[in-house]
């Protein structure tokens, strides 16, 4: 019995990387560092902005890497302001309210970016529980911020399906052991199933999508027909 759907931010509802990606080329900049999207994708996407600068700017201290990353997320949200969820997604939400389903949202963002992206797409209260990487023991591809999400919400992994664009946000959502679809925004399909979804399509358009979520719906309403 579906439950719940746990949403992922970055990438998933909303294509936000070529922000991103234009924010970190930006910055890097300042330091002679030319990078280019297959650099973005493996060195950047889905990863928590700490491991990010130990990996790229390991000269930084710990205090100048804070400072760098504050400044970077602040001219992601400077370019960020016209930002439109992924096609599909706000009649996914209506679903998921008609037929009486969870919904969280669980992201590495930082606490300023996703309450800002939240505001800007106009979905502040569409979300039962809201799970940050910095209110956990450790972000994705941990699986904490994911498990912390299945226990706000009263659920058992197997009554959840989890939406992510990113192989850490994916690795993630499967050690929770959470039934994972992933959203092929920012990474080919094929890489998001060998890292664990059982599923990738392009947007919540997609049929695939539809076709589950109502499979995974009918024995409720069966059930519900059946007392009358």
């Amino acid at each position: 019995m579906l439950a719940a759907i746990l949403f992922d931010l970055d990438g998933t509802i909303v294509n936000s990387d070529p922000i991103h990606y234009q924010a970190w080329k930006e910055m890097l900049q300042n330091f002679s560092i030319e990078i280019d999207e297959t650099f973005y994708k493996s060195k950047i996407s889905g990863r928590l902005n700490p491991e990010i600068v130990r990996d790229i700017l390991p000269q930084l201290s710990l205090t100048e890497g804070e400072e760098f990353a504050d400044e970077k997320e602040a001219l992601f949200r400077k370019f960020a302001s016209e930002l439109q969820p992924l096609s599909g997604f706000s009649e996914l939400l209506a679903w998921t309210q008609t037929h009486q389903l969870k919904r969280a949202l669980v992201t590495n963002a930082p606490r300023l970016n996703a309450e800002y992206m939240l505001e800007v797409l106009g979905i502040k209260e569409a979300f039962h529980t809201i799970v940050l990487a910095d209110d956990c023991i450790a972000g994705k591809p941990d699986p904490a911020p994911y498990q912390v999400a299945l226990n706000k919400l009263g659920i058992q992994p197997e009554e959840a399906i989890a939406l992510e664009d990113s192989p850490s946000g994916i690795r993630a959502a499967v050690g929770a052991n959470i039934r994972t679809i992933g959203i092929a925004s920012t990474h080919n399909p094929q890489i998001l199933q060998e890292v664990g979804a059982f599923l990738a399509i392009p947007d919540f358009t997609d049929l695939q999508l539809w076709t589950l979520l109502n499979s995974l719906i009918e024995p409720n309403v069966t059930a519900i027909a059946s007392n009358f």
